[in-house]
């Protein structure tokens, strides 16, 4: 009976060591599961980032696709409206060169307009280092310190982003002369 008992109770250690070896494994394997799960989370989230990223660059490409175009474009606007500056509305004699400049300097405004290039013609704004290139600064007394006096050249916006700041002089508040000798007196 000793003999049985002994026998039994190897059976049982032996049986009791492939149970850890079990239990070491299931807990092994279930470490490489979490893992795994975490893995493919990380590799989802990283493909609809990408995705997303994609769809970003694709949409920036739309929106700013004329931007060299418009650029290139922008002088010939630019040279209409220098020409209607300078002739005269009320000479006969020019009037209908004005109107073959102010048609298609119309047209041309409306289909930047279409294409959402919008002018930035700051004449009496504040000056916006954002939006506007301070070209020199004049005193004026009229005028609020650092507001735009002149436009030398519209600036443009495409789809909201600046594709060309607005040339400006920009006013300051006039100096006073120094006190004279027979006024400090």
């Amino acid at each position: 009976m000793a003999d049985e008992q002994t026998l039994d109770t190897d059976n049982l250690e032996a049986q009791a060591a492939p149970g850890e070896d079990l239990a070491v494994r299931v807990q092994q394997l279930e470490e490489q599961l979490a893992a795994a799960q975490d893995q493919s989370l990380r590799t989802a989230a990283e493909l609809q980032n990408v995705r997303r990223r994609a769809e970003l660059d694709v949409e920036k490409a739309h929106k700013f696709a004329l931007e060299k175009f418009a650029n290139d474009l922008l002088p010939v606007v630019d040279s209409l409206e220098r020409g209607l500056e300078l002739t005269s509305p009320d000479d006969e004699s020019i009037r209908a060169v004005r109107e073959g400049m102010e048609l298609p300097l119309k047209l041309f405004l409306d289909t930047l307009a279409r294409h959402r290039l919008v002018p930035v013609d700051p004449l009496g704004a504040p000056f916006d280092p954002e939006h506007h290139q301070a070209m020199a600064m004049e005193e004026s007394v009229h005028a609020e310190p650092n507001s735009v006096l002149k436009v030398f050249q519209k600036g443009y916006l495409l789809n909201g982003r600046l594709l060309r700041p607005a040339m400006v002089v920009v006013s300051n508040a006039p100096t006073t002369p120094p006190p004279s000798i027979d006024e400090q007196a």
